[in-house]
């Protein structure tokens, strides 16, 4: 049946639930995608400061080009001037977090969404026997037939179209992974 090749069986057996081709890595990690300075109280002061949260936020929408938001990092540290590294250390904070947590939500959706489809699985193969059984029936009960017939390819549809949705989702947190890391890097490049 088709909806056994849609609902596979996680390649790793520590996140059963995910659907995804490439391996899953829960956070990022600091030092995957930062080379710069050691980020000390950034960490967590970026949150204190509401124009880098701003602009955190700003940089981090995945709807913003790349090279936009590479602009924004130059002039923004441009004008931090004798702060320029400081300046540069909250940003990048704020973008870790920032990102890293846009990164989680996807993922947890990607999962839960893997859920639901074997859900939907074992759904549609219930039906299926359902569906051969009214069909052996002797009369058949065409209404029935019909009925449950319509719910299945309804049932169906919705699993397939949610499969390939999930395949487009999995590119996310790569994606996400790639901002960081140009970002940071466009950072970096400033503060030397």
């Amino acid at each position: 049946m088709v909806l056994s090749n849609q609902v596979a069986s996680a390649a790793d057996p520590r996140y059963p639930d995910w659907p995804c081709a490439q391996a899953k890595v829960p956070e990022i990690s600091l030092a995957a995608v930062w080379a710069g300075p050691p980020l000390g109280d950034a960490e967590t002061k970026w949150k204190d400061d509401p124009k880098i949260s701003a602009l955190a936020a700003k940089l981090a929408a995945r709807r913003i080009p790349l090279e936009d938001a590479q602009k924004e990092i130059t002039e923004f540290l441009s004008a931090a001037a004798a702060d320029k590294a400081n300046a540069g250390k909250l940003l990048f904070a704020g973008l870790f977090n920032t990102l890293n947590g846009q990164r989680a939500s996807v993922m947890n959706g990607l999962e839960r969404v893997m859920r639901k489809q074997r859900e939907a699985a074992e759904k549609i193969r219930a039906d299926t026997l359902a569906l051969q059984a009214l069909q052996d029936a002797t009369p058949p009960d065409q209404a029935k037939v019909d009925e449950l017939g319509n719910q299945l390819v309804w049932e169906t549809r919705i699993f397939e179209d949610r499969g390939r949705v999930v395949r487009f989702v999995c590119e996310v947190p790569t994606t996400i992974d790639q901002r960081l890391f140009a970002l940071g890097r466009a950072i970096q490049q400033e503060l030397d």
